[in-house]
């Protein structure tokens, strides 16, 4: 008879958030069963609820995990640059790729979270900020270094979200347009509405 394998909790954590991803992206929040998630991830119901009191918090975790990987991914592109437009860009494409290469979180994330109530759109709103306000500070700091004339940067910012997710929702649903030609076609389109052409 074999033993099985001491999991830490952080392990079994990330088991059963790569099973909840599986599953709630092929059936959706509300079709989808704690039971159905315990079979994916082997392991108990009371490992989910040590770390997770129910599925709506899972569900959650789940969106802050992608968000938190799509702001890294932000993050380390923009250290890389010099000049806060090459930020701006650098912060764009770094976006739209980890979207595209991570099309199931992308799914879970701008798609089945919306629309499910209070809880839900209040997390939503707040990786929206978060990710507004990233290009919001480089924007402001390009006006500020004479790269773009003044411009209302929290409308841009937004502007330019509604853009990005729009596209990959598009994509998650369809396949289409594949992401290599978001990045190609929207970025130097997002670029030249705050009159920034790349040299």
């Amino acid at each position: 008879m074999s033993e099985e394998p001491i999991r830490s909790p952080e392990s079994t954590r990330e088991r059963i958030l790569d099973a909840a991803l599986s599953v709630f992206s092929h059936k959706g929040y509300h079709d989808t069963r704690l039971d159905e998630i315990v079979a994916e991830s082997e392991t108990s119901k009371g490992s989910i609820y040590f770390h997770f009191p129910n599925k709506e918090r899972l569900f959650l975790a789940l969106v802050e995990k992608f968000a938190d990987l799509v702001e890294r991914r932000v993050t380390e592109a923009i250290e890389r640059q010099t000049s806060p437009m090459a930020k701006v860009e650098a912060a764009l494409e770094a976006c739209l790729e980890a979207f595209g290469r991570y099309r199931r979180p992308a799914k879970v994330m701008l798609v089945q979270a919306t629309g499910l109530g209070t809880v839900f759109e209040e997390k939503r709103l707040e990786i929206n900020e978060r990710f507004a306000n990233l290009i919001r500070i480089y924007l402001d700091e390009a006006v500020a270094a004479g790269e773009i004339e003044e411009v209302d940067t929290d409308v841009i910012a937004y502007a330019w979200l509604g853009s990005i997710y729009h596209l990959t929702i598009r994509w998650v649903y369809s396949g289409e347009p594949e992401p290599s030609r978001i990045v190609s076609t929207l970025v130097p389109m997002l670029l030249r509405s705050v009159n920034y052409r790349r040299d």
